[in-house]
């Protein structure tokens, strides 16, 4: 049983060094993997399955043909794509995972999550993300046509950007408490997330000598996977330069 994890590749046309890095990984790495979880923010921006995106179709291409070969392909919203919708999914053979999902590993069950809910001391930063998550929002944005969404997702990105420039990283980063109760409401001893740029493994997340948490790199000037079998967790990096063009 091999399983990969990854997020926060942030995939935009300005970065063809990352996609190239991706299209290896899919067609090398992930090629005899038993499933692949893509746990948020795989796209920089996303604002609705119905904008077209030729630059990406040979990663789409890639995702559908390993889905044909028999790997399980599992997609999470994060924060940059959560509207990411049922065509696309189609369109890569993928299924999509809750905001919190348990599945069952083969160390153990675990609880997948992008994170970003975690970072609960970020009070600006949660209260749009309930703004967004709203379906009522995401039905009356989609609605619009695709310049006006197009202008709205740099408008919305470039404050972002600025308000990031005025917090701390410790208030951008999970919120210990929050981590502690979503593992024991989970009733699981490990938590796989994104989000936050900060890959590492984490021991006594519970305060009770218990609970392993897992956060996955950013694909920037490394690539970054976990790998998950029978012998543990491995998370993995791997220079990003030295893929092939």
């Amino acid at each position: 049983m091999k399983l990969l994890f990854i997020s926060d590749l942030h995939l935009k046309a300005e970065r063809p060094d990352i996609t190239r890095a991706f299209l290896h990984f899919l067609t090398e790495t992930a090629l005899e993997a038993d499933a692949l979880y893509l746990l948020g923010d795989i796209f920089e921006a996303w604002i609705g399955d119905d904008l077209p995106l030729p630059e990406f179709e040979p990663v789409l291409s890639a995702l559908k043909s390993l889905s044909d070969q028999g790997c399980q392909l599992y997609f999470q919203h994060g924060n940059r794509d959560f509207l990411v919708g049922d065509a696309f999914l189609r369109k890569i053979g993928a299924s999509l995972l809750k905001e919190k999902q348990v599945v069952a590993l083969p160390i153990g069950p675990a609880l997948l999550m992008h994170g970003d809910q975690l970072c609960t001391d970020d009070i600006d930063y949660q209260e749009f993300r309930s703004m967004v998550r709203d379906a009522k929002w995401q039905a009356a944005f989609l609605a619009k046509p695709v310049n006006e969404r197009i202008a709205i997702a740099k408008q919305l990105r470039a404050a972002s950007q600025q308000r990031a420039t005025e917090k701390s990283d410790e208030i951008m980063d999970v919120n210990p408490a929050a981590v502690c109760a979503a593992l024991k409401a989970a009733n699981v001893e490990l938590l796989i997330h994104g989000h936050t740029h900060r890959p590492a493994i984490h021991y006594n997340q519970t305060g009770e000598s218990t609970g392993i948490r897992v956060v996955l790199g950013d694909w920037d000037t490394q690539l970054w996977y976990l790998l998950c079998n029978e012998n543990g967790l491995s998370l993995v990096d791997e220079p990003i330069e030295s893929k092939p063009v």
